[in-house]
């Protein structure tokens, strides 16, 4: 790509990520298919970290895939699975192979993935490594040692516009932006209004927002998510649009509603951007962003 990540998250432009999926397995076809359809049309593109705690092929070494491929990619990194030690080498360890931005993330607890007898480690949380990326840059590890050279990142974090009670998503918001975020990309969005008044708050802070846009594929999944997922709330309004749709049409239903959203996110210049997340649907998110007029 022409520009990293962070120059198109300072330009001031309308920055687009999406998300790459590693799979569980060394069949990476269907992968580098979606990098290659997606890299010239995003600013970046994600690479989850045993999403889910369902144990995938190495974040890092999917970046790297995509930095060969000439596009920009962002190295999610969660705590769950390393210890402060194994976390500081593959943060080395992407920074020589050219991966320069990261999203530090706690991660989802064992229990939800497919190796439940597996020992969580938690050594750290999320803000104590933005806290470890910011010191590396400093030429310094966590245990005080000096780096033969400093190793700088574009550091972002995630956080929750729609949770309820929303004051300790607000706490630990700005605890992220303390050590030193540069960039949230919020989880799934669908009420405008109320992620509106959560851009109020954060402008007070020097970070740039990118609102998360999970594709809808059926008003199955929207009240799935209302009943399962904490932080997430479809309104009934967009339940009974996916309703509508006829048969075998909810997937384009949810391209159209993702694509409206994008659109009027953007013409109202409510955020700085957003992160696209087609779970699944990776190849569709042409469509998205043809379907928002970008």
């Amino acid at each position: 790509m022409a520009r990293t990540f962070k120059e198109a998250l300072q330009s001031g432009d309308f920055v687009i990520t999406a998300e790459v999926g590693p799979p569980k397995g060394t069949n990476i076809e269907e992968m580098l298919h979606h990098i290659d359809l997606l890299k010239d049309k995003v600013d970046a593109l994600n690479v989850t970290d045993n999403q889910s705690s369902v144990m995938r092929i190495s974040s890092l070494a999917v970046a790297h895939l995509i930095k060969e491929k000439g596009g920009e990619s962002i190295l999610q990194m969660t705590c769950r699975d390393r210890n402060r030690l194994a976390l500081q080498s593959d943060l080395l360890s992407a920074h020589i192979l050219g991966v320069h931005n990261v999203l530090c993330l706690t991660g989802d607890y064992i229990t939800v993935g497919d190796h439940i007898d597996a020992k969580p480690v938690f050594d750290l949380d999320s803000v104590q490594l933005i806290q470890t990326v910011k010191l590396l840059a400093q030429g310094k590890d966590l245990g005080g040692n000096e780096l033969n050279k400093p190793a700088e990142f574009c550091v972002g974090a995630i956080v929750t516009p729609e949770a309820d009670p929303i004051e300790p998503q607000l706490l630990k918001f700005e605890k992220k932006v303390k050590a030193g975020a540069e960039f949230f990309q919020t989880q799934a969005i669908y009420d405008l209004n109320k992620f509106k008044e959560f851009m109020k708050y954060a402008r007070k802070f020097n970070v740039k927002i990118m609102a998360g846009i999970v594709l809808l594929v059926s008003a199955g999944m929207a009240k799935y998510m209302n009943a399962n997922v904490p932080g997430i709330f479809v309104p009934q309004d967009l339940i009974d649009e996916m309703s509508s749709a006829p048969k075998g049409k909810g997937l384009d239903k949810g391209i159209e509603i993702a694509g409206r959203m994008i659109k009027q996110l953007k013409d109202e210049k409510v955020c700085d951007g957003v992160h696209i997340m087609a779970i699944g649907k990776e190849g569709v998110v042409p469509q998205i962003i043809s379907a928002a007029g970008i």
